[in-house]
């Protein structure tokens, strides 16, 4: 179980607890089954959302929890221990809803976001191409104004929640690349219903199965001109402080999937015997084990700490991207750990921790890979 945390208030004790409770009982007695089927839980989505957990962080006016970001974290973590495809789903969700909460006028947000933070309408986020990833600037999706419509051409790439979403926060183009380069490009909230939008077949991955990652492909889809949130060509501007905040969902994430690998891999080491005793006891497994433990700690604090700093509204970039780095690779190297603490039995799928290490990789990858955030931090670093 994590460590005991200090929360900042009575009601984040007792949101935490039920997060904890419907975790234990509605979350991870399906996970296993719904990962090998390559199932998508929605009717777990809609309960989170009934029980408002899907819109946490954002202002009770529009239906939100008005949670501090360092709590909404932390119900992340644990959704993640139990199930790391809800716990990456909230987050992705959570994500898709900021460029309306953020840069939405008030006239679309009453007449979006309540929806959306009910968890009434699952959210995706459409913004890196298969040419387009870590440079996102490079992307081409086209939005081209005729009258009170833009009519949008162009394919996303890696978009989870791809056709099971109810609406698609879109980074497209709406300026000529070579006169407007980053500065051409929008956001616009795009409903999934929306004639000439369709998903490709979901992806073929190593984890994360159960949440299902496509293209999603455009062909002369007809988007009412006023679901653009803020002003045209802002949309590169609204990306980037979107994945700030996403990154520590990320990392919040990873750290709730190390966690679930530790226990797992202490409660094995304490009734697996060998030469008479059981495994924990000798050295070269305690010792793995403590470093697992140091990891999950110290990347939880990471998180925590950029966390507080948004809260109390500081600058708070770099830190996300180094809880973003040292989380997802702790979680990559506390899961494989725990694969070896169980030795054979952790090779097979009698046991989670094999899903857990085969999870433990996109989070290195997604939201900007972790080279990426190198270049965040020493950028953020030349200029301080």
């Amino acid at each position: 179980m994590p460590a005991e945390r200090l929360l900042p208030s009575t009601e984040a004790e007792d949101l935490l607890k039920l997060v904890r409770e419907i975790s234990r009982d509605e979350l991870a007695p399906h996970a296993s089954k719904y990962e090998e089927e390559e199932r998508f839980p929605r009717e777990q989505f809609r309960l989170l959302g009934r029980s408002g957990l899907l819109g946490l962080p954002y202002p009770e006016r529009w239906g939100g929890g008005a949670v501090p970001y360092e709590v909404y974290l932390q119900v992340l973590e644990e959704l993640a221990s139990a199930w790391m495809t809800i716990g990456v789903g909230v987050s992705v969700h959570s994500m898709s809803c900021y460029a309306l909460a953020e840069y939405g006028t008030d006239e679309q947000r009453e007449r979006w976001l309540p929806e959306m933070l009910a968890g009434d309408l699952l959210g995706a986020y459409a913004l890196s191409e298969t040419h387009a990833g870590s440079d996102a600037a490079a992307l081409t999706t086209r939005a081209v104004r005729s009258g009170e419509v833009f009519v949008v051409n162009g394919t996303k790439a890696w978009i989870s929640h791809g056709g099971q979403a109810d609406f698609y926060t879109t980074m497209v183009r709406t300026s000529e690349f070579d006169t407007a380069g980053a500065r051409g490009i929008s956001c616009l909230l795009v409903d999934a219903g929306t004639p000439g939008l369709s998903a490709s077949p979901p992806e073929r991955k190593m984890g994360l199965t159960g949440s299902t990652t496509t293209q999603m492909i455009f062909e002369d889809a007809r988007v009412a001109a006023d679901r653009l949130l803020g002003p045209e060509g802002d949309g590169l501007k609204i990306a980037l402080s979107s994945l700030s905040s996403g990154r520590l969902g990320i990392a919040a994430c990873a750290v709730g999937l190390a966690q679930a690998a530790l226990d797992e891999a202490v409660a094995y080491a304490k009734q697996r015997t060998q030469f008479g005793k059981p495994i924990i006891d000798f050295q070269g497994v305690e010792f793995l084990l403590a470093d697992m433990a140091a990891a999950v700690e110290s990347s939880r604090a990471t998180y925590l700490e950029a966390a507080r700093r948004r809260d109390r509204g500081l600058p708070f970039q770099r830190q996300a991207s180094i809880a973003k780095l040292v989380a997802t690779d702790a979680a990559m190297k506390v899961t494989t750990d725990a694969v070896q603490v169980l030795g054979g039995a952790g090779y097979t799928k009698d046991f989670p921790v094999e899903r857990y290490m085969r999870e433990a990789k996109v989070p290195q990858i997604f939201e900007g890979t972790n080279q990426i955030q190198r270049m965040v931090i020493a950028r953020d670093l030349r200029r301080a």
